[in-house]
């Protein structure tokens, strides 16, 4: 949300133009004009695989080698966990403390859907595929506290605030990749369809995903109407309105490999779907083409 409000420019909940706002884009969407979508990352997974109907779309890095033969990965607008992120946690009494006890016993595990990057790399730093209960990523810390689950993987902003409902960290799959890997794991991607050259022209992919990069750009440069935006969708989501906690979580995701993936992200990407197949948890597929 916070990369693509300046699409349409400020809008509610409600997708009302804000009150002393122009209502119109921020950047030229020509000859475009944008109707964005909010919903959580593992029903867009979903509805990539089954539909595939959206022009532009996140998803999660894990879901692309599913959906390759109809979307390209845009350079821009993607997220890497360089270094951290997602976090596993259990309970403060649990017998689980580390990722070799993670790894010896069977836990039954919320993650926040099996298309996620998430599930994806618990998947490898288990070296099997774990029992798991699916969840919306917000409901899974108290899933943990609750005892519905041994333990829990983290995404979005409840990776900040576990802690609070007494729960502690056992592994952080990001931390983990870099160590192994040395390199960031990617999260999550921007993808549009492939068809979009023969739909509307020659050309038309690269320009909306420059139109996309563009966007990016422009929210990165106007962190406080970023603050400001997700104050109007913070009905639901109370630690928006934590002006520290939206920071430290825009710093954690928002990054210059946001605006561009650069070569660096691109061998990410590829690292993470090659050792996804090898583990058979996706489909084998060619090299990933990234536009912009």
């Amino acid at each position: 949300m916070a990369m693509w409000w300046p699409l349409t420019g400020m809008r509610d909940a409600a997708g009302r133009s804000v009150e002393g706002e122009a209502g119109r884009p921020c950047v030229d969407t020509a000859p475009f004009v944008f109707e964005t979508i909010t919903d959580d990352v593992q029903e867009l997974n979903k509805r990539a695989i089954r539909q595939g109907d959206l022009d532009a779309t996140a998803i999660s890095a894990a879901t692309y080698p599913f959906v390759s033969d109809r979307y390209v990965v845009t350079a821009c607008g993607g997220s890497f966990g360089e270094g951290y992120g997602p976090r596993v946690v259990v309970r403060g009494d649990s017998p689980i403390g580390d990722e070799e006890s993670l790894r010896d016993g069977f836990p039954l595990i919320a993650v926040p859907g099996v298309g996620t990057t998430a599930f994806m790399a618990l998947s490898l730093l288990l070296g099997r595929r774990p029992r798991i209960v699916e969840a919306r990523f917000d409901l899974i810390p108290e899933m943990v506290a609750n005892g519905e689950a041994d333990a829990g993987v983290l995404i979005h902003e409840a990776q900040l605030t576990f802690e609070s409902v007494g729960l502690r960290e056992v592994a952080n799959l990001g931390g983990w990749w870099l160590r192994e890997r040395g390199i960031p794991l990617p999260l999550g991607l921007n993808v549009v369809r492939r068809d979009l050259d023969q739909r509307f022209g020659p050309g038309t992919v690269e320009h909306v995903a420059g139109i996309l990069a563009d966007s990016v750009r422009y929210a990165r440069a106007h962190g406080d109407d970023c603050r400001r935006l997700l104050l109007l969708h913070a009905e639901n989501r109370p630690e928006w309105r934590d002006e520290a906690l939206v920071d430290h979580y825009l710093s954690m995701y928002v990054s210059p490999m946001s605006a561009d993936m650069g070569d660096a992200g691109r061998e990410a990407l590829r690292v993470l779907i090659v050792e996804g197949a090898v583990a058979g948890l996706c489909p084998v597929i060619g090299a990933v083409d990234v536009v912009g």
